[in-house]
């Protein structure tokens, strides 16, 4: 193992801003690494994209990162998870590559009525990858699915009281069906937390992955020695899409002012 490999950063990459929701879980769990954190804004929805698109912005991404010697890659992404973590493997068996699932396992745990839905992308919850999560860890419970592509748009572009329906509507549908528990199947979805909460109430559990996620990447990384124990990490922004517009974006999610560059022309 080199030293390059060792104080490489983390490549990171969402369809927009959304993985930015658990970049303080990142951060939490492993301080000390430098974060490389694209956002494929240019290619913005991946939900309704094909499962052969998502493969080859994953590969190409996974090629940008290993051009700045990243020691590893972290998907926080439900879709790029479901559909493309298996081709990036195939290509890049000696490179950790960990991605993100639905909290399908610990929400079939908590649920007392025997009912608990997901919210996600139509491409998470069309994937092979994301019924194999639900027979496996959830064969005793009824799984609701609910689709809601408009959301990560509402996550990105900021939500706003006259779009209330658009959260409403799917959270009702699935509560009035029985489900206790709620899964936030996409990390666009934690930035609708506030009006999700309020139209389920107290009584319905809302789970998310940041953490688990973080705790998977930092001990693939203890594993294989390649976690930093020193030093104090930065974030760098990238976007396929336009600078201004995603620091813009980030600004409104975070609270802080954010430098992003463009990625270079070959892997937009």
């Amino acid at each position: 193992m080199t030293t390059a490999a060792h104080d490489g950063p983390l490549g990171i990459f969402d369809s927009g801003v959304g993985g930015i929701s658990v970049l303080s879980a990142i951060r939490q769990a492993l301080p000390h690494e430098d974060l490389l954190y694209v956002a494929d804004s240019g290619h913005l929805p991946y939900g309704e994209k094909t499962p052969a698109y998502i493969v080859s912005r994953a590969l190409r991404l996974a090629e940008f990162f290993l051009s700045h010697r990243a020691k590893a890659v972290a998907i926080p992404c439900n879709t790029a998870t479901a559909v493309a973590v298996e081709a990036l493997r195939e290509r890049y068996p000696d490179l950790p590559i960990v991605g993100i699932e639905p909290a399908v396992k610990p929400a079939a745990r908590l649920t007392r009525s025997g009912v608990i839905g997901v919210l996600a992308t139509t491409g998470t919850l069309l994937s092979d990858r994301f019924h194999a999560l639900v027979r496996r860890e959830a064969p005793d419970v009824e799984v609701l699915l609910k689709p809601c592509p408009g959301w990560v748009s509402l996550a990105e572009e900021g939500w706003t009281p006259d779009q209330d329906r658009l959260v409403a509507e799917p959270l009702a549908e699935l509560v009035e069906r029985g489900a206790d528990v709620l899964v936030l199947g996409c990390t666009h979805f934690p930035f609708l937390i506030d009006p999700i909460r309020r139209h389920v109430g107290p009584d319905v559990a809302v789970l998310e992955t940041g953490v688990p996620f973080a705790r998977q990447l930092q001990r693939q990384l203890l594993a294989r020695g390649l976690a930093r124990e020193t030093g104090e990490g930065g974030v760098t922004f990238m976007t396929s899409g336009d600078p201004a517009e995603a620091a813009r974006r980030i600004a409104r999610l975070t609270g802080q002012e954010t430098a992003v560059a463009r990625l270079p022309r070959e892997y937009r």
